[in-house]
């Protein structure tokens, strides 16, 4: 599969965000927090999991006392912009940055990364074949792993079991999109406040796109064809998105367009949606009775399929890796390894709850007798998408590319962003489909030229 990782765009990329950098950047190197201890700088996303790291960093404090652990924590866009700035410019902003299955091989490839695949196998007890196989696999560049994995996720069709009970519904086990979009229209109820469904709708590529990308899959679709034509206007991708736009439009939550998975998962956990198309890991935050007025209500089944039988396969994980700035690359591993290992997850179950443990990255996390209880209702079925998923085959036509969600090429992250921004706009009513698709297009076309002969 051709593969350019695109070093001049990514220099491009680099002095623009060196002038924003400037304002915003705390100065590169560790600094001291005050009290004799090194800062460690570690950049995250802002959810569920990544609160009950913080929660619980003391227990890292506690065994190395000389470091004093200091999070950025962000939105999804305004931390993936952040730390590809970070990163991209080599300001040293940050010693330990989360990263996704996008960005690992490519940064890799550009030397931005510290190769971790030695300190995994010289630490004791860190056991990195543990780690589920394809999750892993999309950590690796060149068969070395360069990030360490947080957790992992596919995405499941969540449902309310009771409302489905209460209007004579059954789910099926593996549904079409076509018998979505019939359930959806039998459960949304106006004058309650409740959405048949809830789906993304806010602008980014790691936003709406992540699960309209999946549907564009099912229907057979593609961003490109294998001489990097693009495809954004095809009867296929035409078919996907009308369809997902008027199902969000017509059943789907308020606002849709501002939309992302932290609202869709406050929507679906408050009691306003009947059904959620998502991320796995929205799963532990719906089964904690302290989070969610949903639990135990909640039924899940597997991913939709297209037209032609294909499913809307996802596969993502949020990791932890060490850009080649930091000046503190041996604390950032320790904190790494101490947050990626089988005795952090161990922890949070103790502390916060085994529904809460991240998911989808240790294989033996489904093992423990107390995860595999608190998890009955969705822990397998993870497991099980998790592992079949092939994110080398993302359609049922050729690509030259790799990725569920994402298109794994450097230009994504604008061509993703900008395509993302003509669908919300679609949602929102701002334009129709053709229109967003007409646009999407023309970007495309002019991210295959660079590909081509």
């Amino acid at each position: 599969m051709p593969m350019n990782f695109g070093r001049k765009w990514w220099s491009l990329v680099a002095m623009m965000a060196a002038v924003l950098l400037t304002a915003s950047c705390a100065g590169a190197g560790a600094i001291g927090s005050g009290d004799g201890r090194r800062v460690l700088r570690v950049a995250v996303v802002s959810n569920p999991q990544m609160e009950d790291m913080q929660e619980l960093v003391g227990e890292f404090e506690q065994q190395h006392p000389d470091v004093r652990v200091r999070f950025i924590s962000l939105p999804e866009n305004q931390a993936r912009d952040k730390i590809t700035q970070s990163v991209a410019t080599g300001s040293g902003q940050f010693d330990v940055v989360m990263v996704s299955n996008y960005e690992t091989p490519i940064w890799a490839a550009n030397g931005w990364l510290h190769d971790l695949d030695s300190r995994m196998t010289a630490t004791p007890g860190y056991d990195k074949d543990d780690f589920i196989p394809s999750i892993r696999e999309s950590l690796s560049y060149q068969g070395r792993m360069h990030a360490a994995p947080f957790y992992g996720e596919t995405a499941l069709l969540n449902y309310r079991k009771d409302l489905f009970q209460q209007a004579g519904l059954t789910m099926p086990e593996n549904p079409t999109w076509q018998q979505v979009a019939d359930m959806a229209a039998k459960l949304d109820d106006d004058a309650s406040g409740r959405a048949g469904i809830c789906l993304r709708g806010l602008p980014g590529w790691g936003e709406v796109m992540a699960p309209l990308n999946t549907m564009i899959n099912s229907f057979g679709g593609r961003w490109f064809d294998p001489q990097w034509n693009a495809q954004l206007d095809s009867p296929e991708v035409r078919e996907a998105a009308n369809f997902y736009v008027n199902l969000v439009r017509d059943y789907g939550e308020p606002g849709a367009s501002s939309s992302g998975f932290s609202e869709c998962l406050t929507e679906f956990g408050q009691g306003n949606a009947a059904m959620m198309f998502d991320s796995t890991s929205s799963a532990g935050t719906l089964e904690d009775p302290k989070e969610s007025n949903v639990s135990g209500k909640v039924g899940y089944a597997n991913a939709p399929t297209g037209p032609g039988g294909k499913p809307a396969s996802w596969l993502y994980t949020w990791a932890l890796a060490v850009p080649k700035t930091t000046e503190m690359p041996d604390e950032a591993w320790d904190f790494i390894a101490w947050s990626t290992s089988k005795d952090y997850l161990r922890t949070v179950g103790e502390n916060l709850g085994w529904q809460n443990l991240p998911p989808g990255s240790r294989q033996s996390t489904y093992e423990m007798p107390e995860y595999k209880k608190a998890a009955a209702a969705f822990g397998q079925q993870t497991l099980h998408g998790i592992g079949r998923v092939d994110q080398t085959k993302p359609s049922s036509q050729p690509t030259p590319y790799e990725g569920l969600q994402f298109v794994r090429i450097p230009e994504f992250v604008d061509l993703g962003t900008r395509v993302s921004q003509q669908m919300s706009a679609a949602i929102s009513g701002a334009k129709t489909v053709d229109e967003a698709l007409e646009q999407a297009q023309q970007y495309a076309e002019t991210v295959g030229e660079n590909y081509r002969p």
